[in-house]
């Protein structure tokens, strides 16, 4: 929980790889656009930060597509990267945030189907696309009450600074937003979280 709430101490605000492996992953996916198999150190780098991101907010039975199909996008689009600017690990995180939220959007209108056609969905289920799959992961309800009151954009920053443990720069390149909004967001979804757990229960924290 303290990764919702803080920066852990080895959190830095420019990339958390080396320059070197920065590098290495842009040249990989430079050389791949003519040479495919040299996207495959990409993949090793980097498939197990992913799934285990997505594992953390859809749970293990999305993760395997969902982290698949972001490496095939990835490859697909490896022509497009940005290979002076760009940040590998946050455009690959960007390109499955993406998809996150596509599954969830997905979800949501699967729920609203049963709704229409049934009775109500049971207590809990909500209309909040981004925090739900989230919330019903978490064991603590105050935290779990804290994070469903966070704007959905800001707790998009905030997952991937917290669950990927993206920095601040990756951050930006994976949602395509300017490096101060990642600050600004991170902020204020700290804020609100930080106000509801300190106005709930002693008890219930």
């Amino acid at each position: 929980m303290t990764t919702l709430i803080h920066d852990p101490p080895a959190q830095r605000m420019t990339d958390s790889v080396s320059a070197e492996d920065a590098a290495a992953d842009a040249e990989a996916i430079a050389a791949s656009v003519r040479d495919p198999d040299r996207f495959t150190p990409i993949f090793d780098r980097h498939f197990a930060a992913i799934h285990a991101y997505v594992v953390r907010r859809l749970g293990v039975e999305a993760a395997d597509d969902i982290a698949a199909e972001t490496f095939l996008i990835a490859f697909n689009r490896r022509n497009r990267f940005d290979r002076r600017n760009g940040i590998a690990r946050g455009w690959l995180f960007g390109i499955a945030t993406n998809l996150i939220r596509r599954h969830q959007r997905d979800q949501l209108r699967g729920r609203r189907a049963v709704a229409k056609a049934g009775p109500p969905p049971v207590d809990g289920a909500h209309d909040d696309p981004v925090g739900t799959g989230v919330t019903a992961r978490l064991t603590s309800e105050p935290l779990a009450n804290a994070l469903a009151q966070v704007n959905a954009k800001d707790l998009e920053v905030l997952l991937l600074v917290a669950f990927a443990e993206l920095t601040y720069d990756e951050t930006a390149a994976a949602l395509g937003i300017a490096y101060g909004t990642v600050c600004s967001r991170l902020a204020r979804a700290r804020r609100v979280i930080r106000t509801s757990l300190d106005s709930s229960p002693k008890d219930l924290r």
